[in-house]
């Protein structure tokens, strides 16, 4: 049995959980950070006077951060570790967030955003690998799923506290209150969350074996020294590796490897998957409110509309979840992407009857934030331990390219006197798009782990 095996079929221990709960938490400070400047929106452009144009610029330099973080910050992590990149860039993201509190105008603001985003982009592609690493076989889309919910939950929880603080003590002190959740995160992590034993075998850094020992004790895993070490091939030292890591993994530590032959094809098809994914969530969220009201509703109504995609996205991630326990990742992912493709019409469709259309409403948010769990699901296991940080990362980041455009889309086609109707007839098939990538995916090597069958090798005892 090797050590990956053993962790796969291993019950969770709490640290485990743990682990996932402050994973959860970082991943929370991405809805926080999205929904803040949404939110502080109309002070920010009051104060500095902006435009439209001006502040949808303004509004896009936090996605545009997170996708050159995602992009050029991840791999890093699969040569220094997952979890000293998820010190920096948490450290960064906290930096960026006092920062933009003390901005003097809208360029210093936008900068800041960028910087902030830049750090988020970081944290997202080290969390969503080490939620999936940390977890066992049968729960790791469970695992996986409530670490997505977090972002659900700190869009709405910050949302609330957004427009507290901006009433009170102005939109710089929603700033201020996130880089001190930040900062509390950042504490979590050094406090709780250790490096990737994966990343410590395949790379065997200075100390390695010791930190797998730490690991080992804490998940109630007493022996993972024992199986790292047949792993390198040799006796395992009480107090470091070797420092050198696995020569064959040099390849794996580049973007071109995402392109190596056997890696070629998974990539594309996943890059297709998050970028139609993020551009049907992104729309939904960005332009359900306005295109309710386009569509016959009243103002009030068409952001009960958009509440209802929020409800519905913050139980989505879990119940998708809930049947990877019992079902493959890949096949519950490629059901939830066709039906969140059919029921974004329906949606539009069934604008004249309120109740209806809240009820669907509940339900697009649902699946949509269930496809987005998924990807995070199948993403990390699809690559190899020594390149998954860079897989993760630029998958992530050609999402986030996919976010960015979904919003100037729809901008540019109701210009262009497109019907609301139109618009998500035309972005259900765009979600469509990703279901077809979803089902060309072929089941990762070890499809028994990753995929959530439920054949387990038994724990050692």
């Amino acid at each position: 049995m090797t050590l990956r095996q053993r962790l796969d079929a291993s019950p969770m221990s709490p640290y485990q959980w743990l682990i996932i709960g402050v994973c959860t938490f970082l991943n929370a400070l991405d809805g926080f950070d999205v929904l803040a400047m949404a939110f502080t929106a109309n002070q920010v452009s009051g104060e500095f006077a902006l435009s439209g144009s001006e502040l949808g610029m303004l509004l896009s330099s936090g996605l545009v951060g997170m996708a050159i973080g995602s992009l050029v910050l991840a791999p890093f992590a699969d040569v220094i570790g997952r979890r000293n990149m998820l010190i920096a860039t948490t450290a960064l993201a906290a930096f960026g967030m006092f920062m933009s509190s003390t901005a003097d105008d809208a360029l210093q603001l936008g900068g800041w955003r960028v910087v902030t985003g830049l750090g988020v982009g970081g944290i997202l592609a080290c969390t969503n690998v080490l939620a999936s690493e940390y977890a066992s076989a049968r729960w790791r889309g469970m695992a996986v799923s409530i670490y997505t919910a977090g972002y659900g939950v700190g869009a709405t929880l910050g949302g609330m506290a957004a427009v507290v603080l901006q009433a009170d003590h102005g939109w710089r002190s929603v700033f201020v209150f996130g880089g001190i959740c930040t900062t509390v995160a950042l504490v979590l992590v050094l406090a709780f969350v250790p490096e990737s034993v994966d990343f410590l075998v395949t790379r065997r850094p200075h100390r390695a074996t010791a930190q797998i020992a730490a690991v080992g004790a804490k998940i109630r895993q007493p022996d993972l020294v024992r199986l790292a070490a047949a792993s390198w091939g040799g006796p395992a030292d009480s107090s470091t590796g070797s420092g050198q890591g696995d020569p064959r993994t040099g390849r794996g530590r580049t973007v071109h490897a995402l392109f190596s032959p056997s890696n070629r094809r998974t990539t594309l098809l996943i890059w297709v998957a998050f970028f139609a994914t993020m551009f049907g969530f992104y729309f939904v969220n960005s332009w359900t409110p306005k295109l309710l009201v386009t569509a016959g509703m009243t103002e009030s109504q068409g952001v009960v509309g958009g509440l209802m995609l929020t409800l519905g996205g913050t139980f989505g991630s879990l119940f998708f979840g809930a049947l990877t326990t019992k079902w493959s990742s890949r096949k519950v992912l490629l059901v939830f992407t066709v039906l969140s493709s059919i029921t974004m019409v329906l949606f539009i469709s069934a604008v004249g009857i309120l109740a209806l259309a809240f009820a669907a409403g509940i339900i697009v948010g649902m699946l949509i934030n269930g496809c987005i769990a998924g990807l995070y699901t199948i993403t990390p296991t699809s690559y190899g331990v020594s390149m998954r940080s860079t897989g993760v990362g630029w998958a992530i980041g050609i999402g986030r390219i996919g976010a960015i455009f979904a919003p100037l889309a729809a901008g540019a086609l109701l210009d262009a006197a497109w019907t609301a109707g139109q618009l998500y007839l035309g972005v259900g098939a765009v979600v469509l798009v990703a279901a077809v990538a979803v089902g060309m995916l072929r089941p990762p090597a070890g499809a028994s782990q990753s995929e959530g069958d439920r054949v387990e090798v038994p724990a050692r005892r």
